[in-house]
């Protein structure tokens, strides 16, 4: 991550399911130097405002911009369970559901203009001004450079969303399956969350939080001295866990489930047949999860023996014998330190 100019500053943010993880890069300085900050996402903090919301027993009113669901979908259900009105524009609805029919069959109403009786609650993943508040407090103000990293399931109205996930992946895998392919400069249109983001922060580069962890493991020093060999590359999050095969930043093969439909049996499980190439994509979903595809010209060989392990459910790989990854230290921000890489490569600094 060596760049020649000592003024390069890019805020990189990973949103998580229960945190974002915030890294100020400043090339300036050693990176155990560098601002960083782990505070509950915007899906945690619309979802408490939601609570109180239904607590004082307020309708409210969701207005700004589709973000990730979770923890604010479950408030918006039980706001409603409560008897209480929930509106929302069209764009902060496609938070609930791509099909706004569906968000209008759960009782959710969607308006054009803001009701005179609901308390407005503002919808958005990144919040740039709490941010540059949060950081004014400490006289450290917001860079020009932006990377952000989200779980984007994508616009899907017709099919399952697990399923149109995984083919946006299964898609550059087979075209070669580069890390940059996974970063973005301008979102396809389909990667509606992560357009939504370059909505609310323009100019910023966007990539998908699975890879973003991947690229971040490999400045892991015991993880770059296996790359040549093959890694078996593991993020076990919130919500989901991302496997892949990555030899010199290029993913041969990857599976995704939701983390709370794993166990350490079933990973290491995964983990094994992934590297034969024996973990069809039809028995990953019909588990609940997300799929699973390895490139049909892959060959283990000798490699991809070595296993790195990531992120905060890391934990359930205790005793299995796999390296556990902290590059520059810090586990945490594993994904950030991926999405400033990305964002070095991608903009040429």
């Amino acid at each position: 991550m060596d760049t020649t100019d000592n003024n390069i500053r890019i805020l990189a943010i990973d949103v998580g399911a229960g945190t974002q993880d915030i890294l100020l890069y400043d090339s300036g300085q050693p990176m155990e130097n560098c601002v960083k900050l782990v505070v509950p996402c915007q899906t945690v903090i619309v979802a408490r405002r939601i609570a109180r919301a239904t607590e004082r027993g307020e309708h409210i009113f969701l207005a700004g911009n589709l973000m990730g669901g979770g923890a604010c979908v479950r408030a918006v259900t039980r706001h409603i369970e409560s008897g209480l009105r929930v509106y929302a524009t069209e764009l902060a609805a496609k938070t609930l559901n791509d099909n706004l029919d569906k968000v209008r069959h759960t009782g959710v109403e969607i308006v054009d203009a803001p009701p005179t009786d609901a308390a407005e609650i503002d919808t958005r993943d990144i919040d740039l001004g709490s941010l540059r508040q949060a950081l004014g407090i400490f006289e450290t103000e917001l860079p020009d450079r932006f990377a952000v990293a989200v779980q984007d399931h994508g616009e899907s109205v017709r099919i399952s969303n697990r399923e149109f996930r995984f083919e946006h992946f299964r898609r550059i895998v087979k075209a070669g399956g580069e890390l940059r392919h996974l970063a973005f400069r301008s979102a396809p249109e389909y990667l509606t969350r992560m357009v939504a983001v370059q909505r609310d922060v323009p100019n910023c580069i966007v990539m998908d939080t699975g890879p973003a962890a991947i690229w971040g493991s490999l400045y892991d020093p015991i993880v770059a001295e296996r790359n040549e060999g093959g890694i078996i590359m593991v993020n076990i999050g919130n919500a989901h866990t991302f496997g892949a095969l990555v030899r010199d930043r290029r993913i041969w093969g990857l599976f995704e489930h939701h983390t709370g439909g794993m166990t350490p049996d079933k990973l290491a499980n995964y983990v094994k047949r992934l590297r034969q190439a024996d973990l069809p994509h039809e028995e990953v979903f019909a588990d609940g999860g997300h799929g699973s595809y390895v490139h049909p010209d892959f060959d283990a060989g000798s490699g991809f023996g070595f296993v790195s392990v990531t992120g905060p459910n890391r934990g359930m790989a205790n005793g299995l014998g796999y390296h556990f990854a902290a590059p520059f230290g810090d586990m945490m921000l594993t994904g950030c330190f991926g999405l400033v890489g990305a964002a070095i490569e991608l903009e040429g600094i």
